[in-house]
């Protein structure tokens, strides 16, 4: 209620009320001043209102007193009741955990004021799940409340939280929530087998290798508490038998280690283990974590095929061996306790197979063809060995394996069934080819051999070689050496270095392309084998014309004048000079046929224009071309003529003067001084000089050079020493040198 000292009850005074929810929640009566509210209010959603109230002068609507203040606060009563925001609760707690483990806390809300009386006093207490936990009645946390809790026995739990205010007095308001609780896994529990006895039949055809059975030790417990590890801890089996664990079937898988033999053992005893990997030592004291089992393998019987002697075989068998010859011998028995015969027979994979044959009851393989070791060293063929009982006397077939049945050797017409392949047996068998000595040696390849015309005797040309296609005991240590059946070489000889090489030497001193280019040079090579094989062959050796230093400049023959010296100058210009008289030629005919020939000629004026050219020279007859005046005044010759178109670097050495007096010179002196001076001269010029000299000396020491009767008589006479004259002898050594060659050879 609103009140004015100024308002005087005669309704002059007019009250007016303005702010928060004025004229909608709050309206006053502007005669009285009575305020007054339209609607319920909620403090939760607005706690306290600010108003402003004025009284002013109804009839000049002017303010009777200053605007004033006031505030309106909304008093809280209990008309919301707890809520759970965050439920319902899911939460873990380890099973086995100690009484009063915390396990959650949970918070209920109140929106009442918790400022005023009780409305917003909450307290918690549990609906369900008791006695397995409990709640703080402040707080909100909930505990365990009973000791070891299994989860094996009960995994699950579901409880209810009841939150009210008014601190739990009668009529206060109440809100609750659901709790699930799950009990965790921890490793309390041993595994365990079901049973402390097993038997497992195994037969002995189990591959090695192979899974052959399964055990298992159950464990209560989930996750890595129940993984475990199965082991052999003992037993006559342990090296015969593994075992591994499955991660996920938590199983222990046996498998074989090596093969079984009913015949030999017919039963194992294994001591298998159980153990968890991760123990929790809290629970130590349940118990070991671990369990044995004895597990009994009993082997069974299986029929086997024949088991062969060895892995595998190698034979040898010599290349020149004839058909039939034995080459080894496989055996095979039968590992069963029948003891059943074996017949063995040539699996015909390959068409190599064809090559052997094989004896059923013994099993000795012997040749069915010739063999060449040069051509195939080596065989491989697969025998297989079965028991008599397989076999089926039927035709063989000669179309190769067909459905169900495959050909073999077997009995001389058997086949054995394709319903049990596993009862055949089969083995490699290598065969090599041993050589005998059956190819003689041969050149390792075509020699291309040369010699120089100025070659020395000794002088090696060539070294060749020998190849054989036996192999090294047989052909590894050859022997070379000319051909026997000739007579002696008197050009080339033949060198056994003893190193499988043989070396081409000379004989003599200097060949001549033109008198022979090509020689033929048989050789004879033999092997090391028993018996030694050997082959002759025909070397060729070619003549040619070699630099100083070996290298050779041409193989074709040339012409005389080439080999006396002529340059290439010199030939040029011979070239040169024949050219241009073939121009006057053909130009003097071209002109002769441009004349005006008369129109009727004589048969009897037939000209004929013959040019003879017979420049010989007159020979010893001549004795204008030289003046042999000049031999007996060799002072008048001793002007030195050097070349006008070089200057000579060196100068020859003096001349020394001879005596004046005729009576005292030595003409053959006089010649060898000439001789000299024309060989060492630099300044010659570059064409031959033909000097005459009418001096034939004292006598020969060849004695006589005719070539009379040199066909029919043999002459010991050896002309190697004319190389030794000088140039001026060098034809005459290599035409004596060639013919004395071609006549010893």
């Amino acid at each position: 209620m609103l009140h004015s000292n100024s308002d005087k009850g005669d309704g002059s005074v007019k009250y007016i009320l303005t702010g928060e929810g004025a004229g909608t929640i709050f309206i006053i009566d502007d005669t009285t001043g009575d305020i007054h509210s339209t609607k319920s209010l909620d403090r939760e959603q607005k706690t306290h209102y600010v108003l402003h109230a004025q009284a002013i002068d109804r009839r000049t609507n002017k303010p009777l007193e200053p605007e004033s203040e006031f505030i309106i606060k909304v008093q809280d009563i209990n008309d919301n009741a707890p809520k759970f925001t965050d439920g319902p609760y899911i939460v873990t707690v380890p099973e086995m955990s100690e009484m009063g483990t915390s396990v959650l806390q949970v918070t209920a809300t109140d929106a009442d004021d918790p400022t005023y009386g009780n409305s917003a006093r909450v307290v918690y207490s549990i609906l369900q799940g008791q006695p397995y936990f409990s709640v703080d009645p402040k707080t909100g946390v909930i505990r365990t409340a009973l000791h070891n809790m299994d989860r094996e026995a009960r995994e699950h739990y579901s409880v209810v939280i009841q939150a009210k205010d008014m601190a739990g007095q009668v009529g206060g308001l109440s809100g609750s929530t659901t709790v699930n609780i799950t009990l965790t896994d921890v490793n309390d529990n041993p595994p365990r087998f079901p049973q402390k006895h097993y038997q497992l039949y195994v037969p002995e055809s189990a591959q090695v290798g192979s899974a052959v059975g399964k055990i298992k030790a159950n464990d209560a417990d989930t996750g890595s508490n129940a993984d475990m590890k199965y082991t052999i801890i003992n037993g006559d089996g342990a090296g015969v038998f593994s075992i591994s664990t499955d991660k996920e079937t938590r199983e222990g898988i046996l498998s074989l280690k090596k093969p079984l033999n009913y015949e030999k053992k017919k039963s194992y005893t294994l001591n298998i283990e159980g153990a968890n990997t991760h123990l929790d030592f809290r629970f130590s004291h349940l118990g070991p974590f671990k369990d044995v089992t004895m597990l009994k393998i009993i082997v069974g019987d299986v029929d086997e095929p024949p088991l062969f002697t060895m892995p595998s075989y190698l034979m040898e068998v010599y290349e020149n061996a004839k058909i039939g010859t034995a080459v080894g011998t496989v055996t095979a028995q039968d590992p069963d306790t029948a003891n059943s015969l074996v017949r063995y027979f040539i699996d015909y994979n390959t068409e190599e197979d064809r090559y052997f044959t094989i004896d059923a009851n013994t099993g000795t393989i012997k040749t069915a063809k010739i063999f060449d070791r040069e051509e195939t060293p080596w065989y491989n063929i697969t025998v297989a060995a079965s028991e008599i009982g397989l076999c089926k006397a039927v035709p063989e077939s000669r179309n190769g394996p067909t459905t169900g049945h495959r050909t073999s050797a077997v009995c001389g017409a058997l086949i054995y069934s394709g319903d049990n392949p596993g009862l055949v047996s089969h083995v490699p068998v290598g065969i090599r080819i041993l050589d005998v000595n059956d190819n003689p040696p041969e050149l390792a390849r075509e020699y291309d051999i040369v010699v120089c015309e100025n070659a020395k005797p000794g002088q090696v040309i060539q070294t060749i070689t020998a190849t054989d296609k036996d192999n090294s005991a047989n052909g590894a240590r050859f022997h070379f050496s000319l051909d026997e059946g000739l007579s002696l070489n008197p050009n080339f000889t033949l060198r056994d270095n003893e190193d499988n090489t043989a070396s081409i030497l000379t004989r003599r001193r200097r060949y001549s392309r033109t008198t022979q280019d090509i020689y033929y040079l048989p050789i004879l090579i033999s092997d090391g084998g028993v018996p030694p094989l050997s082959s002759s062959s025909t070397l060729t050796v070619r003549v040619c014309a070699c630099e100083r230093d070996g290298r050779v400049r041409t193989c074709h023959a040339e012409a005389f004048l080439s080999s006396a010296g002529l340059s290439t100058g010199a030939l040029i210009a011979i070239l040169l000079c024949v050219v241009i008289l073939l121009a006057i030629v053909v130009l003097f005919i071209t002109l002769r046929r441009s004349k005006k020939e008369p129109l009727i000629i004589s048969e009897e004026d037939v000209r004929e224009n013959v040019v003879t050219y017979d420049d010989e020279g007159g020979g010893e007859e001549d004795t204008e071309a030289f003046d042999i005046t000049a031999l007996r005044n060799p002072s008048a010759a001793e002007e030195l003529k050097y070349r006008r178109d070089v200057r000579p670097e060196v100068k020859p050495a003096p001349r020394p003067h001879p005596s004046s007096s005729l009576d005292s010179i030595n003409v053959q002196e006089f010649i060898k001084q000439r001789l000299a001076e024309a060989d060492l001269d630099p300044s010659v010029p570059p064409y031959d000089s033909l000097q005459t000299y009418a001096y034939e000396g004292h006598r020969s020491e060849a004695g006589s050079i005719s070539s009379l009767d040199s066909v029919t008589t043999q002459s010991d006479q050896d002309y190697n020493y004319l190389g030794d004259w000088g140039p001026e002898f060098k034809k005459l050594a290599e035409l004596y040198g060639e013919i004395e060659s071609e006549r010893t050879t």
